[in-house]
């Protein structure tokens, strides 16, 4: 049965939907194909939002079927429905407008939906769906309604890849807006739950899960807020783009749904954090993106350990940028659609309210981060805030996994116990050595991982000599002592200076136990 109907959303209609993903299949629209008809420079201008190299690109070939599908679902132009027919073979238009895709006017279509190609990369190999959203302001010239379903952004991505992969039974996405962390999560998993306050935002999910090939006997959808769509249920994973924006409740501040979560400050981060594990399975990991306010005389990770505190969980937060209140509104106000250019009436005055909102609560930065929590089996035993701003190597997924495992395996070992133990270097790691001409010793050397967070790690002597000779030949103790006698100053001097240093090395995945 077709689903039920949601204003400006799509049906879904498995027949016609069948037929939909048969001429998008064969058509040859998905990512490669789009980049192959834009080239390159139009691409990553598209990438930017600006269209207009891609404009030009697909209106020389606008008789090819990925350039008329690029015009029509990405581009929000115009096409003539004889072109649009040629695309859509097995569909037809008529099928596109039942579906809720296009409207029609007499010999000319308009797209109803953004519907674009994305390739899945998250740790378990590739995947190619097509994902329907509501169309942007690049497509519309207007900015955005309210009840706005967004498509896969930066922020989707982000979590996406950092998001854990090891097989899980029943996996909740918590505020799934078009369904793509539900999507990526049922390739891993028996049975996925997504929640949504948005009545169109799982009409949107249901129709991607659709289009994707899953059925709900793998993808159940329910309307509510936050946890209460789930109250009483156990979930082996959780993952939540949540409506993290920090946006001021004043008068004439417009609230997008699928950004702003209706509480004051950073408040829905906080209750996420500190109410999630109610929902979580023993050894249950949930993992979310989110905003904090670092007010004056904190410190970031101060704010955010306390919610860690409150929690009762083992907790892992990385801060990945750090913005001021300025900034912060510039991004937010652009974002809903209005620009100094556009309005600068209503710019001045959000902006005015975004600062005067930061300044009641002493808000001097936002930070955005990730944040990873597991239900510990006994006592919490991983406290970690961190702010890591450089480049990452995605997906961070298996380096999150890696990383906690570890911190498993030393939490369970003393350091008799890890003397005994054999370990190797990392393949991605290598050493950087910076001398002064003429001086036979270097003055800094660095551990640099490749892969994963990028972490450099400063290493003096001793460290140093410790990680060049981990190859699995030899146990950490009989390194530690060879090097005590090396540097004659004795294996417990060496052991107090390098196991710890060894321990983080191996937390971070420099280090691995030999095989």
């Amino acid at each position: 049965m077709p689903s039920a109907p949601a204003p400006g959303a799509p049906l879904t209609d498995a027949r016609l939907v069948d037929a939909l993903r048969t001429d998008l299949s064969a058509s040859g629209y998905g990512v490669v194909g789009v980049e192959e008809v834009l080239g390159a420079v139009a691409a990553d201008a598209l990438h930017r939002e600006e269209p207009v190299p891609a404009l030009r690109a697909t209106a020389a070939a606008a008789d090819d079927v990925v350039a008329a599908l690029i015009r029509t679902f990405l581009l929000g132009v115009t096409t003539p429905r004889h072109t649009l027919e040629r695309a859509l073979p097995t569909l037809t238009v008529v099928g596109a407008e039942q579906l809720g895709l296009v409207e029609v006017d007499g010999d000319q279509v308009r797209a109803r939906v953004d519907l674009r190609p994305y390739t899945a990369v998250d740790g378990t190999g590739e995947v190619d769906w097509w994902i329907a959203s509501d169309l942007g302001e690049l497509a519309t010239g207007q900015a955005l309604r309210t009840d706005h379903v967004l498509g896969v952004g930066g922020a989707s991505t982000t979590l996406a890849q950092v998001t854990v992969r090891d097989e899980r039974a029943h996996v909740l996405d918590l505020g799934t807006g078009c369904g793509i962390q539900a999507l990526h999560a049922s390739r891993h998993s028996r049975r996925v739950v997504g929640t949504d306050i948005s009545r169109r935002a799982l009409a949107f999910a249901r129709f991607n899960a659709a289009l994707a090939g899953l059925d709900e006997d793998r993808l159940a959808l329910r309307e509510g807020s936050m946890l209460e769509p789930v109250a009483g249920e156990r979930f082996d994973l959780v993952v939540s783009n949540p409506p993290f924006v920090i946006t001021p409740r004043t008068p004439g501040m417009p609230s997008y749904e699928y950004r702003d979560g209706g509480r004051a400050g950073d408040a829905i981060v906080r209750e996420l954090i500190e109410g999630v594990g109610a929902v979580l399975a023993p050894g249950g990991v949930a993992q979310l993106l989110g905003n904090w306010e670092v007010r004056r005389g904190e410190q970031w990770h101060d704010r955010v350990g306390s919610w860690l505190d409150a929690s009762g969980l083992d907790g892992w937060v990385v801060q990945r940028e750090l913005q001021d209140p300025a900034q912060y509104a510039e991004t937010w106000i652009r974002d809903g659609g209005t620009t100094p250019d556009r309005d600068r009436a209503a710019w001045a005055q959000r902006y005015g309210q975004w600062l005067d909102d930061f300044a009641s609560r002493d808000v001097e930065g936002i930070g955005f981060g990730i944040v990873t929590l597991r239900r510990p089996v006994g006592e919490p035993s991983l406290r970690r805030l961190e702010e890591v701003t450089g480049t990452v190597r995605q997906p961070l997924g298996p380096a999150i996994a890696a990383s906690l495992a570890a911190h498993d395996w030393l939490a369970a070992m003393t350091d008799d116990d890890l003397a005994d133990q054999r370990l190797v270097v990392a393949p991605d790691v290598t050493e950087e050595r910076y001398l002064t001409p003429g001086d036979p010793d270097p003055q800094v050397v660095l551990l640099r991982q490749g892969g994963g967070f990028g972490r450099a790690v400063q290493a003096g002597t001793a460290l140093a000599g410790f990680v060049g000779v981990c190859d699995g030949e030899l146990t950490v103790g009989q390194i530690v002592n060879a090097l005590g006698a090396l540097l004659e100053v004795g294996a417990d001097a060496v052991a107090a200076d390098v196991l710890p240093s060894a321990r983080g090395l191996v937390r971070d995945g420099l280090l691995l136990p030999a095989s």
